[in-house]
C-alpha cells in the first residue's frame, strides 16, 4: 500500500522550526526531569538539547525552495557542529541520520520520509554504543518501530510521526525520563511543524543564550582581535618559561612557550607583532621570525609545516581560576567551559584546527560533554584522543601526568591511571 503525498523541503523547514519552538516552550521541563547517575543527566539537558536545536535551524534563515536532502544535509551538519552536552549529541546524530535517510533527494514521498525518520532515530544509539540500554535509546528504538510499522501500512507522514510518538507514550513509565521527553518533545514539534499548528514563542532564542541567529561557522583561521600568528626562537634566555608565558599573556592568546635544549620556541596570537618583538629583545637573542595573517590560508600553511607541536594537551576549564590553574599544571590549550552547557563540538573543533598541535589529548572534568568530546574525535579522527576525569583533582593530576614529548597512546594510558590513583584516594 503506498500514497501519493510529497514531502518537499519546506515542509522540512517547518518541522525543524516546529521542533525547536517545542523545545523552546518545555525545556525548562526537561531540566527537571533530570536524575540518576552522571552521564546523560549531568548539567542541564533541557537547555543543551534547546541550544543544539537553536544551531540546527541557523540554516533554515536563507533556506528558499531547497531540496529536502540538501536542507537536511545542512540542518544536521549545523546541528553536528553546535551541539552541547550529551543529549544536544544524540540529538544531532537523529538530524544526520535522517539526513542520510534524505540524501539526493528533491522530495520526498511519505513512504521514503518515514524510512529515513526511522533511520535518523535508530541513528541516536550510535553515539553511545556502549549504553544500548540508556532510557533515550529505548525510547528511540521503540519510536522507530512503530515509525516502522506505520510506513509499511502506507500511511501520510503526519500519521507516522503520530504512530511514532503513541509507541513511545505506551513505553513510558510513570516516572518520564529526561532523555524519553526529550524525543517526545522532538517528535511533538516535528508534527505541530508539519501540520502548522505551532505557535512561535515570543521569547527569541538569541536574547535568551547569547546566540545570533544570522551568525556564520567560525573559521579556525578568522581571529579578528589578534589577527597575527607570531612565531620565533630565543637563544639563551635570560627569564624563566614561566615569566615569558605571563608576559605574553597580556599581549596576546594561543600562547606557546617550549624549551628547545638551550633556546625557546614561542608562538602566540597577537594584535601587535611589534610589540611582541620588542618585549622579546631583552629576553635574549631572538631569531627565525615568522609573522602571517592567520586569513592567509598560504601563510597558515607554512606555519602548520614548520611549527606545529606533535602533541598538545587541551582541556576544559569552568572559570579563569581554574583555568591558571590547568595551565600552571601543564596544559596547552584552554577551553571555556563557564558555559552551563560547557563547550560545543565546533569549538573544540577549531581549537584542534589552529596552528598549535599535529594532535590533541582533550581532556575534560565532567560526564557532561563526554559525547561532545569523542563527537569532536569523530570530525578530526586520529588526531585526537579524549580522556575524561570527574573532577579537578583528577583533571590535574591527569595533566601533570601529561608529557608532551611521549606519544599520544602512552600519555592517554598514564593519564587515565593517574585519574584512577586520585579517585582511590
Amino acid at each position: 500500500m503506498g500514497n501519493n503525498e510529497v514531502i518537499t523541503g519546506a515542509d522540512y523547514k517547518r518541522m525543524i522550526i516546529g521542533a525547536y519552538s517545542e523545545f523552546i516552550l518545555e525545556y525548562e521541563k526537561i531540566n527537571k526531569l533530570k536524575k540518576n547517575g552522571r552521564f546523560f543527566y549531568c548539567g542541564k539537558p533541557g537547555t543543551d538539547v534547546l541550544r543544539t536545536m537553536g544551531a540546527a535551524v541557523l540554516p533554515l534563515a536563507d533556506s528558499v525552495n531547497e531540496s529536502i536532502g540538501g536542507l537536511a544535509r545542512r540542518v544536521a551538519d549545523a546541528a553536528v557542529l553546535g551541539a552541547r552536552g550529551n543529549g544536544g549529541v544524540i540529538l544531532s546524530q537523529i538530524l544526520r541520520g535522517l539526513a542520510k535517510g534524505l540524501v539526493g533527494k528533491y522530495n520526498a514521498t511519505s513512504q521514503e520520509f518515514g524510512k529515513a525518520f526511522q533511520y535518523g532515530i535508530l541513528y541516536a544509539q550510535k553515539a553511545v554504543p556502549e549504553q544500548k540500554n540508556r532510557p533515550i535509546i529505548v525510547a528511540s528504538k521503540i519510536m522507530a518501530k512503530g515509525a516502522y510499522h506505520a510506513v509499511k501500512s502506507g500511511l501520510h507522514i503526519t500519521e507516522i510521526i503520530r504512530a511514532a510518538i503513541k509507541a513511545g507514550e505506551e513505553s513510558f513509565t510513570e516516572k518520564i525520563d529526561a532523555g524519553e521527553m526529550i524525543m517526545q518533545v522532538f517528535l511533538n514539534g516535528c508534527l505541530k511543524g508539519i501540520i502548522g499548528e505551532f505557535v512561535s514563542p515570543t521569547l527569541p532564542f538569541s536574547n535568551s543564550f547569547g546566540v545570533n541567529r544570522q551568525e556564520k561557522l567560525i573559521s579556525p583561521y578568522d581571529d579578528r582581535v589578534r589577527p597575527y600568528c607570531i612565531t620565533f626562537m630565543v637563544a639563551n634566555p635570560k627569564l624563566s618559561v614561566t615569566l615569558i608565558e605571563k608576559e605574553l599573556q597580556e599581549i596576546g592568546n594561543f600562547v606557546v612557550v617550549e624549551r628547545r635544549f638551550r633556546n625557546l620556541f614561542i608562538h602566540l596570537h597577537s594584535e601587535h607583532p611589534g610589540k611582541v618583538l620588542e618585549r622579546a629583545v631583552g629576553w635574549g637573542h631572538i631569531g627565525e621570525i615568522h609573522i602571517n595573517i592567520m586569513a592567509e590560508p598560504h601563510a597558515m600553511a607554512m606555519v602548520q609545516q614548520s611549527f606545529l607541536l606533535p602533541l598538545a594537551l587541551m582541556t576544559v576549564a569552568p572559570n579563569e581560576e581554574a583555568g591558571h590553574r590547568l595551565q600552571e599544571a601543564g596544559a596547552t590549550v584552554i577551553l571555556d567551559g563557564s558555559d552551563p552547557s560547557g563547550p560545543s563540538v565546533e569549538e573544540i573543533v577549531n581549537a584542534a584546527h589552529s596552528d598549535i598541535a599535529n594532535k590533541y589529548i582533550i581532556l575534560t572534568d565532567t560526564e557532561h560533554i563526554r559525547l561532545v568530546a569523542h563527537q569532536a574525535r569523530r570530525i578530526l579522527g586520529d588526531r585526537v584522543e579524549v580522556v575524561i576525569a570527574d573532577g579537578e583533582d583528577e583533571q590535574i593530576q591527569a595533566v601533570r601526568a601529561f608529557f608532551p614529548e611521549d606519544d599520544i597512546k602512552a600519555n592517554v594510558a598514564r593519564m587515565k591511571h593517574a585519574i584512577l590513583l586520585t579517585s582511590q584516594e
